[in-house]
């Protein structure tokens, strides 16, 4: 409703909408039509899948080994299809991914999305996202690009590994501080089991300076298709 008296924020949705009809990808949910009411409700329909969310996967505990880099390897086709073509998601997170009956991810909600060469559509030094999955230049209020869709990978990543969130506290102000300062325990200290490769790779994603960070979602998927198939079913049967 608030779209139909903010004219600003009416013209934002509707070009991040349609940026995001744009999309095609087996990984991305399908946005079929963008829409307004006789009386100028602003509508957006998308694809229905059966299935549940990452974040519902996450709550009866860390996730199989072998079952994560497969859902991890799809996140991050997806993502690259999306920055490929200059759209930055904002607010990755495990309750925007969704898993079909038949183990397909689907990214959702890319109503967030920021076109990367149209700026002025997205309010300067105004956070966008979900605070434990968010950058620190996120937190900054300073230049968001697509190298803050892959920090909230690598938090996403840590949660499906741990069951657990890197940077959490009861206190938002104490979850930033640790989003800018801290760096979280590592996911093996939570879970032994978990290869030192994919340890890497979340390091490596949640570099607090983007520059330190993968610098494209191809990079990252390149070292998550490098993991051992068979190295990892080894670790699941031992169970550690």
């Amino acid at each position: 409703q608030e779209f139909t008296r903010d004219l600003e924020a009416k013209e934002r949705f509707v070009r991040e909408a349609q940026a995001a009809s744009s999309l095609e990808h087996p990984n991305i949910c399908n946005v079929h039509e963008i829409g307004e009411t006789a009386d100028g409700q602003i509508f957006i329909v998308m694809a229905y899948y059966e299935g549940e969310s990452l974040h519902e996967k996450i709550k009866d505990g860390p996730i199989e080994l072998e079952a994560t880099v497969e859902i991890a390897t799809q996140i991050a086709q997806g993502l690259a299809k999306a920055h490929e073509q200059g759209i930055v998601h904002r607010d990755i997170k495990s309750a925007n991914v969704h898993i079909t009956k038949d183990n397909v991810v689907k990214i959702l909600d890319f109503g967030l999305a920021k076109l990367g060469n149209n700026s002025k559509l997205t309010k300067e030094h105004t956070m966008m996202g979900t605070l434990t999955y968010v950058s620190p230049e996120q937190l900054h209020g300073t230049e968001v690009d697509h190298r803050a869709d892959i920090w909230s990978f690598g938090v996403v990543l840590y949660e499906m590994l741990t069951g657990e969130l890197p940077f959490k506290n009861e206190h938002d102000t104490a979850v930033m501080y640790a989003i800018i300062n801290e760096d979280p325990k590592p996911a093996s200290a939570v879970r032994s089991s978990v290869p030192i490769g994919l340890v890497r790779i979340i390091n490596k994603a949640l570099q607090k300076e983007k520059q330190d960070r993968y610098q494209n979602m191809e990079e990252l998927l390149d070292d998550l298709l490098k993991m051992d198939a068979e190295a990892l079913k080894r670790t699941s049967r031992i169970g550690l």
